[in-house]
């Protein structure tokens, strides 16, 4: 019975030498672009494996927000801030010493206050604008 397919021939050809420049090309290619591949893989470990044994801060060493030389907490210790009856919290941010609330009034008007934590005391009202 005769072999029909060529490639599975014991007899392979010789590639041309243009061809085999092509070939040798492309292996050498290959070569750099799993090594890259396989250092880009062990630095990603690398920065896991760090990240991993990195001691765990307190949460007493944290930064606070309270003024520098009081315990974190103190800043509102005892204090609170009056808000109208029926007033709902819709959103509130801190930044440095400044608390941001984003309230909705009783009567469905919407006012932002911005609270002073040093001080302790409301430093600005913002109310919704007629036209909304």
């Amino acid at each position: 019975m005769a072999n029909i397919n060529p490639d599975l021939d014991g007899d392979e050809q010789p590639l041309d030498p243009a061809m085999e420049r092509v070939r040798r090309k492309m292996i050498r290619l290959l070569a750099v672009s799993i090594g890259i591949m396989v250092i880009g893989l062990m630095a990603v470990l690398a920065a896991i494996v760090y990240k991993i044994n990195q001691p765990v801060e307190d949460v007493a060493s944290a930064p606070s927000v309270a003024s520098p030389g009081q315990p974190l907490g103190a800043a509102l210790a005892g204090e609170s801030i009056t808000l109208d009856p029926g007033t709902r919290i819709l959103s509130h941010n801190l930044s440095d010493n400044t608390l941001s609330l984003e309230t909705r009034l009783a009567n469905g008007t919407r006012q932002i206050l911005l609270y002073d934590v040093a001080t302790k005391r409301v430093i600005a009202r913002i109310a919704e604008a007629d036209g909304n």
